[in-house]
């Protein structure tokens, strides 16, 4: 086995060098093992009706959602900060392995609580999947080739959001929902043994003693990040009225002001620890600083429209849940195309400034468009619509690893690759909670006027009271249905003008929902503005990296062009 070789100021050997063929074989395992983790997120929501069905505990449905996201989130930047240290192979082995398991016990529960423990324990290893094998790009490519491989990180997941639904919904469907765990089994045991047998387990150069783990700094980050989930969480549900709760209700609002002053006293921590599992100095570092902005942003806006445009396609278009998501395919065939060809474009030009402002640019125009949407708006604009917001969104899947891994030396890759991670992953959980209470206000101060709009007397729609939860449950497929039972006889002759009113309602209210992605996109472009421009070279060089590496060789020309 080809021994892994160590390269932090090289300026044209990537950190380890493997022959083409082999270094293929990595990509292709770790490509895998990025597609079981995104695949998951996708997949597993068209059986869950099913498994509900079958192992009852209604009440515990969404649990089975955020056991995963908490296990998985929570150990984000442990894996990448861990496989700075022992390596990425033996972390990367680890997080598949439990991942496997989790997903193979998940297949075989009894109860609602087996599962729900066990997609806990398959969380426990998706947290090492993305941040580790984005950081294991960087390991065995230079910068100028990061870009061209990086962006299939972007393809990977698009290709999970289309592919998914189809998947879990035909397995559900003709096998058994069991069945969307156990197919994870194969593809995951391939990436397994290829890793094993082909990657070297690189060790950057710097060594650390146990007692110099950040132990206190995962138990803070943990205990910090834990309640602000549950809030957010807590956001987008209902209470016994059926209206969501508010953000003072102390399941909200309580939950996350305890972890906001828990985030605080872990960021002392890190100041203070030897081996920080989040190294708060490389946020001193402008590239890294204003990459992370842009991330969160874009990740804020993009998960408002993957989770409300299908919405839109269930509530107004009446199609189902596993259609709707077919509907979101020209969004991401243009976040696939663009994650390619920015990183494409990064490997030839060596520079990235440029892509990062266009791509912000278009996202936010994109979702200006986007805020245009009504019950009327034919499927071909829309899908042109989605389409601009993809092509912006796509150079950040990409680019913005490139220029984070380039901003540091071999010894903080995992740790600044599994912070970008962390970021990307906890706006997308912000995104929703916030996107969720600003379409719950809009859609009830728009109902009333649009049911008036359409003819519906004073004295019915008195009987939603004005557009509160009533009617916020009879959003969705089969709404003529539900109204039939929920309406008095004599009352059946307004189904068809209160179906149109509440259509066109929900679109107005989602149409709404894109003025946060436009914030989003234009907070994300002006940040854009403030990224330096620099040219990437070899392994590990940029000028900045002397404010990460003291010592760092960094040529004269390139820290002039740092300022």
């Amino acid at each position: 086995m080809e021994q892994a070789v160590s390269q932090p100021n090289a300026s044209a050997l990537p950190n380890v060098q493997l022959p083409p063929g082999k270094r293929n074989a990595v990509l292709f395992a770790v490509l895998l093992g990025l597609f079981l983790g995104a695949l998951d997120q996708t997949v597993v929501g068209t059986a869950l009706p099913r498994i509900v069905t079958d192992l009852g505990g209604n009440g515990y449905y969404t649990w089975v959602v955020t056991s995963y996201l908490l296990t998985s989130t929570v150990t984000v930047p442990m894996y990448g900060k861990f496989s700075d240290i022992y390596g990425r192979k033996l972390l990367l082995l680890i997080g598949i392995g439990l991942f496997l398991a989790g997903s193979w016990l998940s297949g075989l529960s009894q109860t609602m609580a087996e599962l729900i423990i066990f997609r806990g324990l398959q969380g426990l290893g998706a947290g090492a999947l993305f941040p580790i094998a984005l950081a294991i790009i960087g390991d065995i490519f230079t910068p100028r080739e990061r870009g061209r491989y990086q962006g299939f990180f972007g393809a990977v997941f698009g290709l999970s959001f289309l592919v998914g639904p189809f998947i879990g919904g035909w397995i559900t469907d003709n096998i058994s929902w069991r069945w969307v765990f156990y197919v994870n089994m194969p593809v995951g045991l391939a990436a397994l043994i290829v890793i094993a047998v082909i990657l070297p387990n690189f060790h950057p150069p710097v060594r650390t003693h146990l007692r110099d783990l950040d132990i206190l700094g995962i138990i803070v980050f943990t205990a910090a990040i834990v309640p602000i989930l549950f809030g957010l969480t807590n956001k987008g549900l209902t209470n016994s009225h059926g209206q969501l709760y508010a953000w003072t209700d102390p399941g909200v609002g309580g939950l996350l002001l305890l972890g906001i002053i828990l985030l605080g006293v872990f960021l002392v921590i890190e100041a203070r620890a030897k081996q920080p599992i989040v190294p708060l100095g490389q946020f001193r570092v402008p590239s890294i600083s204003v990459t992370n902005a842009v991330v969160f942003m874009i990740s804020l806006g993009m998960f408002s429209a993957v989770i409300f445009l299908p919405r839109y396609y269930q509530a107004v278009r009446g199609i189902s849940a596993t259609q709707s998501g077919y509907m979101m395919w020209p969004l991401l065939v243009g976040l696939m195309g663009t994650s390619i060809g920015a990183g494409i474009l990064v490997s030839k030009m060596g520079r990235y400034k440029i892509l990062f402002v266009v791509a912000m640019a278009i996202f936010a125009f994109g979702s200006f468009l986007m805020t245009h949407i009504a019950v009327g708006t034919a499927d071909w604009t829309l899908w042109i619509w989605m389409f601009v917001m993809g092509v912006g969104i796509g150079p950040s899947m990409s680019v913005s690893t490139v220029v984070i891994q380039s901003a540091v030396g071999p010894s903080e890759m995992g740790a600044a690759t599994s912070t970008m991670t962390f970021l990307r992953q906890m706006g997308g959980t912000v995104g929703l909670a916030i996107a969720g209470e600003f379409f719950g206000e809009q859609f009830t101060q728009k109902l009333a006027p649009s049911l008036t709009a359409h003819g519906v007397p004073g004295r019915v729609i008195q009987r939603f009271h004005g557009g509160g939860s009533s009617i916020g449950s009879l959003t969705g497929v089969g709404l003529k249905t539900q109204l039939a039972h929920t309406l008095p006889p004599q009352l059946h002759g307004l189904i068809p003008r209160i179906v149109a009113g509440v259509n066109d309602a929900f679109s107005q209210a989602i149409g709404q929902v894109f003025w946060l992605t436009v914030g989003a996109g234009i907070i994300a472009f002006i940040a854009s503005l403030f990224l330096p421009d620099l040219m990437l070279r070899g392994a590990s060089t940029s000028a900045e990296m002397a404010d990460v590496i003291p010592g760092a060789d960094v040529p004269a020309d390139e820290k002039e062009a740092a300022g």
